[in-house]
């Protein structure tokens, strides 16, 4: 019988994949952004988190506030402390406060399918296996990107760059696709960002504010508009338009 801690590196193995081939990209922005190798991989092994980071360099990459930065990242990633809420319902008494800590810090939106999606109770053992070949695919790749980034021709890398985009796209299309709300929202954060992107507006409101601002009116928006406690048939109805 295989030990919990190797079950959590065979179902933790394909998300360290995936997530090398995404942090890949953002070593390789980082470094032409102009932070170095070691700076590039600590932000990836500190953080653990792609949408995060991705719009964390962005805020670093404008030279913009530690204010900024810090707002950017409460929006995007106040997901984690609801899932991690979740989770720690599913946490037994062996489960210490540093334990824990540990579970929180690895805590993303892979993980924690798996982790939500697992019949037998979640050990220790079992978390420390899930969370370590993500934790090494994520800070790895993003030091191999960043290394080659300084090798690559420019077209190579202008290339590599695109799949950034286009994984933000492979999330957003499907469920724009089938659902009116998610629709309205997507369009609703791509105006106000272009709004905010105008020369005089932009002038005062830096890039980082202009994430934070897009990101909450078009969440608030949605939530004014389709409140998650509409009606079944009338979500029903929504979902087919």
């Amino acid at each position: 019988m295989k030990s919990e801690y190797g079950l959590g590196l065979r179902d933790g193995l394909a998300i360290g994949v995936g997530y090398f081939s995404v942090s890949f990209t953002f070593g390789i922005l980082a470094v032409n952004g102009g932070l170095s190798q070691l700076v590039a991989g600590l932000i990836s092994l500190t953080n653990l988190t792609s949408a995060g980071q991705f719009a964390g360099l962005t805020v670093i990459l404008a030279h913009g506030s530690l204010v900024e930065l810090a707002l950017t990242q409460l929006v995007i990633n106040l997901r984690y402390a609801l899932m991690s809420l979740s989770l720690g319902q599913r946490l037994g008494p062996e489960f210490t406060t540093r334990r824990r800590m540990i579970v929180a810090f690895a805590n993303t939106d892979e993980i924690f399918a798996v982790a939500m999606g697992r019949k037998e109770p979640l050990t220790p053992a079992y978390m420390y296996g899930l969370a370590t070949l993500p934790i090494l695919g994520w800070t790895g790749g993003t030091l191999v990107g960043a290394f080659a980034g300084a090798v690559l021709s420019a077209p190579v890398r202008s290339a590599l760059g695109v799949a950034l985009y286009s994984m933000f796209i492979a999330i957003v299309v499907p469920p724009m696709r089938h659902s009116r709300s998610v629709r309205w929202v997507v369009a609703a954060a791509v105006a106000i960002s272009c709004v905010l992107a105008l020369e005089p507006v932009a002038a005062v409101v830096g890039s980082g504010f202009a994430i934070v601002l897009s990101t909450l009116a078009a969440a608030a928006l949605g939530a004014l508009l389709f409140p998650v406690d509409a009606a079944p048939d009338k979500a029903e109805k929504e979902a087919a338009v």
